[in-house]
């Protein structure tokens, strides 16, 4: 079988760790399998190199910081290398354009255009463990780029669906996608199994086993997806295309506190205002999430929409200097919120759901902003302080303790 692994820098923090992972990988290895490992950088490797910039300059080019941030991954798979070569098993290390990751232009944040997979497959031919850096990639300038926050684990999904491996396995300090975070909620369950559509919201809504793109990539090219404990190595949850069905209607509940709430009052009621907002938020690249709209008096409605934190002054300034009917309205952008969403499947279809949500909700006097559904989620908006509080509520409320 030909398998792909992923470990991220919780996995490899130090040397202690990089040898338990070397086991990992050469224990495989000895089942006969061939086997291709994806690493992230070690620890906080990457946000140690971001401030090194920021001490040398704040305001430093992309492309030097792709240049910069892609060495993490580089050493990590070097160290890991040496690891699996002390075990004496046959290894390569490949940086991210040895492996052929080939990606667009946008530094950063770049996408994988495709993947060479020649080399790997000629090293995997001469029966080595092959290791390669995640999170990175060339483009047509021969420039390194990088693909992001959790960009390591789009670049194992990635592998695995050029090469047609057998099983893509990511390796986590937890056993897998539990209901909720079990560091806030005790009684968060693990799951033997989960959707493509059920991983990629609970991803997008502020679960950090995997990466949302990654999830993304997985349904598109139908590769079946396993997290396993890097600890005790036990079955996981596998993250495929249909599930078997179940009691449990809810599969998690998560919160994000990354919110942003942006309002603009009195704005007037005209066919057309709503596409230039959005438009105009839009082309800045501008992700929007829970939109609100309510109508106002004398003609006119109130819209209130949440983004990131990070893009709420570029939204703010995007809507003040782009858009002349919105020069002398009141404007307001509050960043006390969270979003505390439930997803699963079934939503559409058992409509006790939303009642039971609220009901836990207003049984601990949590009071809601905003409401946003979907046929598999439910997401309210709330003060950021209430918000473990309402992630145990709810949870508790759709998943009873068992006696």
């Amino acid at each position: 079988m030909l398998i792909v692994m992923k470990f991220g820098g919780s996995s490899v923090a130090d040397a202690e760790c990089v040898r338990h992972v070397a086991e990992i990988i050469t224990d495989c290895y000895e089942e006969g399998n061939s086997v291709v490992a994806v690493v992230s950088a070690q620890g906080d490797t990457t946000d140690d190199l971001i401030a090194k910039a920021n001490e040398i300059n704040p305001k430093a080019s992309k492309r030097e910081m792709d240049m910069l941030e892609s060495a993490g991954e580089q050493m990590s798979a070097a160290l890991l290398a040496m690891a699996i070569e002390a075990r004496r098993f046959p290894v390569v290390a490949l940086l991210g354009w040895q492996a052929g990751f080939m990606t667009d232009s946008n530094y950063g944040s770049a996408r994988i255009k495709n993947i060479d997979t020649s080399r790997v497959r000629e090293e995997l031919g001469k029966n080595k463990i092959v290791i390669v850096a995640g999170f990175q990639g060339i483009n047509k300038y021969d420039d390194i780029t990088t693909l992001g926050r959790g960009g390591s684990d789009t670049s194992a999904v990635a592998l695995a669906a050029s090469l047609h491996a057998d099983r893509c396995r990511f390796y986590k300090d937890v056993d897998g996608i539990l209901t909720a975070d079990p560091r806030k909620v005790p009684g968060a369950r693990k799951l033997d199994e989960i959707t493509y559509d059920e991983m990629l919201e609970l991803a997008t809504l502020g679960a950090q086993v995997l990466n949302n793109r990654a999830v993304e990539m997985a349904k598109k090219y139908s590769v079946e997806l396993e997290i396993i404990s890097t600890i005790t190595r036990k079955p996981g949850t596998i993250v495929k295309e249909v599930i078997s069905m179940e009691k449990m209607l809810i599969r998690g509940v998560t919160k994000d506190t990354d919110v942003a709430s942006i309002s603009i009052i009195a704005l007037p009621d005209t066919p057309g205002i709503a596409f230039k907002i959005f438009s105009k938020l839009a082309s800045k690249n501008i992700n929007i999430d829970i939109i609100l709209q309510s109508i106002g008096r004398n003609s006119t409605k109130d819209i209130i929409f949440t983004c990131k934190k990070e893009y709420a002054e570029l939204a703010m300034e995007t809507l003040r200097s782009s858009i002349k009917e919105l020069a002398d309205l009141k404007i307001e952008c509050d960043m006390s919120g969270a979003k505390v969403s439930v997803v699963g499947a079934g939503m559409e279809s058992h409509p006790g759901a939303a009642a039971m949500m609220f009901e836990a909700l207003y049984e601990e006097n949590v009071n809601i902003r905003m409401i946003a559904t979907s046929e598999i989620k439910i997401s309210v908006l709330l003060d950021a302080a209430d918000a473990d509080k309402a992630v145990s509520a709810i949870h508790k409320k759709f998943f009873p303790e068992e006696n």
